[in-house]
């Protein structure tokens, strides 16, 4: 006799190779809007912020969640800015957030990337997409926090921007 038995595969999960296809076909199972930029790039806006999905990798087997924060600060923050994400990046595992210079702004970004060599069930897939955009969007809250807009105007929120680079 085992102190272990073999579960039974019926009902399990299967993998399949990680796709755009099946990234996209998440986004609209959840009647999300997205959409593709001039790039090819799929990606959308959530709360005023853009999100992208990249499927990358010699195999086409890497999964990247990247958030852009849907403002940048003066230049003169950048200091502040690099040791906040910082900061952040030693106390949470997700997303991996940084900012870097673009002009005279300072813009914040979020990723969440994972390896899926050996494929990826439907509800794993689901589970890494939402880590991606929720964890983003709560480290662009906090910023939207500690950094109000003086201009607060939420009427873009929720559209995709194709000018913003990630």
């Amino acid at each position: 006799m085992s102190y272990f038995t073999k579960p039974d595969d019926a009902g399990l999960a299967r993998n399949a190779p990680l796709s755009r296809d099946r990234v996209e076909a998440f986004l609209s199972g959840k009647g999300w809007h997205y959409g593709i930029d001039d790039d090819g790039d799929l990606g959308g806006g959530w709360d005023g912020n853009v999100f992208y999905f990249f499927v990358q990798g010699d195999e086409q087997e890497i999964l990247q969640v990247r958030g852009r924060w849907h403002r940048t600060l003066p230049a003169e923050e950048h200091v502040g800015a690099v040791m906040l994400a910082n900061d952040f990046n030693q106390r949470k595992v997700w997303p991996k957030v940084f900012c870097r210079l673009e002009g005279e702004r300072v813009a914040f970004y979020t990723e969440v990337a994972t390896d899926l060599e050996f494929g990826v069930a439907d509800d794993q897939l689901a589970q890494l997409v939402e880590c991606g955009l929720y964890t983003g969007l709560q480290f662009f809250e906090q910023l939207d926090e500690r950094f109000p807009d003086p201009e607060a105007d939420a009427s873009d929120a929720n559209t995709f921007v194709e000018d913003r680079p990630l």
